[in-house]
């Protein structure tokens, strides 16, 4: 450490810079950056207690160096290029990716191309992205080719073929390249295109209607169907593209913890999804979101190497983040553009922030299941290890519990099975609870540890070494109760509480007879634990939203004017259940023996969304 770190500190300038906290041998360990450079380096040294992140920081710190810059935009500019170079132990990190793909259409005459390009731009042509991968760009150059017929063959290939190629025959190109479309038709077809890629889909389809109406008045029919067929396709690919407004470009910023952080970046140009991209950034213990993501934005867009129109005019988080003048101004700065960082917002903007979110879900809770299952032996040998029980040969098999409700409405327990080869799904179990008061938890785990044990001890089956319960001391203690009635002493029991932040890495285990234990973020057994409680968490939960929209759906059914218990077994009977039922229409519904027109009509109106109702009058 420093020497004497008040004659230090009493030497830092008010002045805004970079500071960088070295350890042993100068090797950096964090880099920061400070509006006031006195102010933030002494805030280090404060009596204000601190995060363990920044303790576990300052115990290894043996010297700090500062470097002054003229505005505070540079000091944010200069820590970005900092942690990029030197990729310090306590500072978020992200990967840095190659650069980003595009789209070229090419600016030769009579037939320009269309092409993937990656790189820096050239003078010539018409560039379209950035694209988050090389799959977006691909898909895109695909619907371009049906839509309008562009080609994607080399110069030297066109326009002097003998014959048209092979994308001719299957409908994915004009033949311009046997000269079997006029330039000014293909020309056309390039111009829509282009709007196609900036997201005027009304332009192209007024367009699309004045040409094919031209045709018909000019009796030129083949020409004319040739357009309706076109018009045609292209509403079929508007209705499937997932989603589309009439106008926007944005960076949709998505954030996930299941195991491990993901930030899920989603493109939007022009109103439409180009695609998306995921991140895993390496996290020191106890990061929080809003210093994930500000790291996260400064490393992606600020980066000396990066091209300065990938800053989007908008960002769309879901929180304020802390520095969001200091980012706003300097995004601003480097892209000569006015930056909006937006996190209050409605609409359209909403559902691709949804769509951003529930994408980083996936993301994280699919790498870390994959992460996982490749080292599920050694984890189990990990945790055998942490419980330290030798009546085990080996630990193989795991049960976990967990009760899922709503405001004690439609309380479910699962049972999830676990052994040194990852899950074991047919062994998983539902338990519909009842008998018990609404929002009991302790009284839902004590009756699902009895069902359970009492069938398996009835059946002869083998028992679990080790049960984990998704709860704390209050829950352990129930359900070891419950096991010494059963006379199940031979069980291990660990609780998994998470504490108040609720975060990955920071979880109490309650283990029989041990005190309290806290394991590090980066412990194989914690990961094994994990991944058990948050599959018994994810499996509780699809058994409680199943039973509590049947529950539901079969009350709406019971309260509808006209329906009893024999109509209401007639409908049951004819669609084989109620989610049948609610997806019939008007005409299926007047089928039912017994089911007059009126009354198919309630059922109907009670039974389907207002949208619903008004599309299905359509079909």
């Amino acid at each position: 450490m420093i020497l004497n770190i008040k004659d230090f500190l009493k030497t830092l300038t008010t002045h805004p810079g970079v500071y960088q906290m070295l350890g042993e041998s100068g090797k950096i360990l964090y880099v920061g950056k400070a509006r006031n450079i006195k102010k933030r380096v002494t805030s280090y040294f404060s009596a204000k207690q601190k995060d363990i992140k920044t303790l576990a920081l300052l115990k290894q710190v043996q010297d700090i160096t500062i470097t002054i810059t003229h505005t505070e935009n540079e000091a944010l500019l200069l820590e970005c290029n900092l942690i990029k170079k030197h990729r310090p132990h306590y500072n978020v990190l992200f990967r840095d990716d190659k650069s980003f793909p595009y789209i070229l259409i090419t600016q030769e005459r009579p037939y320009p191309c269309i092409d993937f390009y990656r790189g820096n731009k050239k003078s010539g042509g018409n560039y379209f992205g950035p694209y988050p991968n090389s799959i977006a760009v691909r898909e895109t150059i695909h619907l371009i080719q049906k839509l309008f017929g562009l080609r994607i063959c080399s110069d030297k290939y066109s326009p002097k073929r003998a014959r048209p190629c092979l994308k001719y025959q299957i409908g994915l190109c004009s033949g311009a390249c046997a000269g079997l479309i006029s330039e000014e038709d293909y020309q056309t077809s390039v111009q829509h295109a282009i709007l196609f890629l900036q997201g005027k889909n009304k332009q192209i389809l007024a367009d699309l209607h004045y040409q094919m109406e031209q045709a018909s008045t000019a009796l030129k029919y083949e020409k004319a169907a040739k357009l309706r067929d076109q018009l045609a396709l292209f509403r079929e690919i508007q209705e499937h593209q997932c989603v589309s407004a009439a106008h926007g470009d944005a960076d949709v910023i998505g954030f996930a913890a299941a195991g491990i952080v993901c930030i899920q970046l989603l493109m939007i140009r022009g109103g439409r999804i180009l695609g998306s991209q995921a991140y895993y950034p390496t996290v020191p213990l106890n990061s929080t979101k809003e210093e994930i993501l500000t790291s996260f934005i400064t490393q992606h867009y600020l980066s000396h190497d990066k091209e300065t129109n990938l800053i989007p005019k908008e960002m769309i988080v879901d929180i304020p983040l802390p520095e969001y003048s200091w980012l706003k101004n300097t995004l601003s700065e480097q892209s000569k553009q006015t930056i909006n960082l937006s996190y209050k917002v409605r609409g359209e903007r909403k559902k691709w922030l949804e769509i951003a979110n529930a994408s980083a879900q996936q993301s994280a809770a699919s790498r870390f299941r994959n992460n996982t299952n490749i080292h599920t032996q050694e984890r189990f040998v990990a945790l055998q290890a942490l419980l330290n029980c030798e009546k085990w040969q080996s630990l193989d098999h795991i049960e976990c519990f967990d009760i899922s409700h709503t405001m004690g409405e439609a309380t479910v327990a699962s049972c999830v099975v676990f052994n040194s080869n990852g899950p074991v799904k047919n062994e998983y179990r539902h338990f519909n609870i009842k008998g018990i008061t609404p929002g009991d938890d302790i009284a839902a785990m004590r009756q699902v540890i009895f069902r359970r044990y009492q069938r398996l001890q009835s059946e002869s089956i083998k028992l679990p070494e080790v049960i984990l319960i998704d709860g704390g001391l209050a829950q352990l203690t129930a359900v070891k109760k419950m096991l010494a009635e059963l006379n199940m002493h031979q069980v291990t029991l660990v609780g998994v509480a998470k504490g108040v932040s609720r975060k990955p890495g920071l979880e109490t285990l309650y283990i029989t007879d041990h005190p309290p234990i806290h394991l590090a973020s980066d412990s194989p057994a914690l990961h094994l634990i994990q991944q058990i409680r948050d599959e018994a968490h994810r499996f509780a939960i699809t058994g409680h939203r199943h039973q509590r929209d049947r529950k539901r759906l079969t009350s709406s059914l019971e309260t509808i004017p006209g329906i009893g218990a024999h109509r209401r077994r007639e409908l049951l009977r004819y669609f084989g259940g109620i989610q049948a039922i609610k997806h019939a229409s008007l005409d299926e519904l007047k089928q039912v023996p017994g089911i007059s027109r009126s009354l198919a009509q309630r059922i109907f109106e009670a039974l389907r969304p207002v949208k619903e109702r008004n599309n299905d009058k359509f079909t």
